[in-house]
């Protein structure tokens, strides 16, 4: 009997070690979400006649002009403008990419998939979009995983729910998690 108590005390402090290690990841995706936030990315127009800051998601923040730019034809300074306003925030969106990309690993290679997009709609090579980053090149498997499958919280890197089923559990640790379970209700 006094061994499987000892297993059910281990079982239940190993509960308790993935709460706190569950709060630990939560607690750092709160400070991704806040660094996230704190975005901002001002950008200037090579005449210097127009700066636009961008915020999060793509949010203009603020719109200035000089003397200069509001003596341009309307179609001219509109370009402008809108250009200024492309170039702050496609560098919103890298920074906002570095960003993930530190706290969820390689794993996703959110800073590639962002690259990637705005080399595509920008008409840029990647490696001229790279070099306004922070972050290294992420290394690609040779084969693309199946995220949908992809344990996210797990402690071990490329956790997956298609492995191999739990062990039997034990009359004793099954009540433990059902107590452990009907705290959270």
């Amino acid at each position: 009997m006094s061994t499987e108590f000892d297993n059910l005390v281990a079982e239940f402090e190993r509960f308790q070690e993935q709460g706190r290690k569950a709060e630990q990841r939560l607690a750092a995706y709160d400070g991704m979400r806040e660094e996230i936030a704190a975005v901002e990315v001002t950008a200037t127009a090579p005449d210097r006649s127009v700066t636009v800051t961008a915020g999060p998601g793509g949010a203009i923040k603020n719109l200035q002009f000089t003397e200069e730019a509001l003596r341009r034809p309307p179609q001219a300074l509109a370009a402008m403008v809108l250009a200024t306003i492309q170039t702050a925030v496609a560098e919103g969106a890298r920074r906002q990419a570095e960003t993930v990309q530190r706290y969820v690993g390689d794993d996703l290679n959110v800073l590639d998939q962002v690259l990637e997009t705005q080399a595509e709609m920008l008409g840029v090579p990647v490696e001229q979009l790279r070099a306004s980053t922070s972050a290294p090149p992420v290394r690609r498997a040779a084969e693309e995983e199946d995220f949908a499958e992809r344990e996210f919280l797990s402690d071990k890197p490329g956790a997956s729910r298609a492995q191999a089923p739990p062990p039997p559990v034990s009359q004793g640790e099954e009540f433990l998690r059902k107590l452990y379970d009907g705290e959270d209700h």
